[in-house]
């Protein structure tokens, strides 16, 4: 079994999406649609094969089909309980696509030596790791996303104003406390990313700038 905070989400499956919309209102709903608005369009033609990491409950999924019907999806989620929660929320809504989802327990080490994605999604996934740990992470996954693949990207911004702060400073203690999460503080993600040659186009700022959306990819050869 994988060690915390990848599976400690287990503890908060069944409330997580109400406190979140308590706290955060419709803003990492929002976020998430405007970085697939932004990235999914410009996927090849066809039937692109897209790696979704901790997706949650499994609400996105109906937003990345409605827009790529035909796209196929790896959903890797490290816990049991959302991974089920999200397979339910398919059955319940999108059953026509069920062939088109894989369903994959596990963290970004259950990713085969070979496999390769146009598109990488992570969503409220990489704030949740202290910085070595999340430098791994953005290593493994760039690794197997396609050459001229997007990585698509919705999460906490750089806190800017001190209620960011405060608000951020909160929820690393709440969950901390509730899923074993060892990050303390927001991590460099667009650091990490950066260093990986990967470049962003901003899709959006919600929740006052504290939510931010956008798609990296590396920049075009001259």
């Amino acid at each position: 079994m994988p060690a915390l905070p990848d599976f400690g989400f287990d503890y908060v499956a069944a409330f997580y999406d109400p406190l979140a919309r308590l706290v955060y209102g419709p803003a990492l709903r929002r976020a998430q649609q405007a970085a697939l608005e932004a990235g999914l369009p410009r996927l090849p033609d066809g039937a692109p094969r897209l790696l979704v990491v901790g997706g949650g409950t499994g609400w996105v999924l109906g937003e990345i089909l409605r827009r790529r019907p035909a796209a196929r999806l790896v959903y890797l989620e490290a816990s049991p309980r959302m991974l089920a929660r999200s397979r339910a929320w398919l059955t319940r809504h999108w059953p026509q696509a069920a062939g088109q989802v894989e369903f994959r327990l596990g963290t970004e080490e259950s990713l085969l030596p070979d496999e390769q994605f146009a598109g990488l999604l992570t969503f409220f996934f990489l704030d949740l790791f202290e910085p070595g740990r999340l430098r791994r992470i953005i290593t493994r996954l760039s690794a197997a996303r396609a050459p001229g693949g997007a990585w698509l990207l919705a999460d906490f911004g750089p806190p800017r104003r001190w209620w960011h702060r405060l608000l951020l400073a909160l929820m690393y203690g709440f969950f901390g406390l509730t899923t074993g999460i060892r990050a303390r503080y927001r991590p460099p993600i667009e650091a990490e990313l950066t260093r990986l040659g990967l470049h962003p186009t901003p899709a959006g700022q919600f929740f006052g700038g504290m939510v931010e959306a956008s798609v990296w990819r590396a920049a075009p050869e001259r």
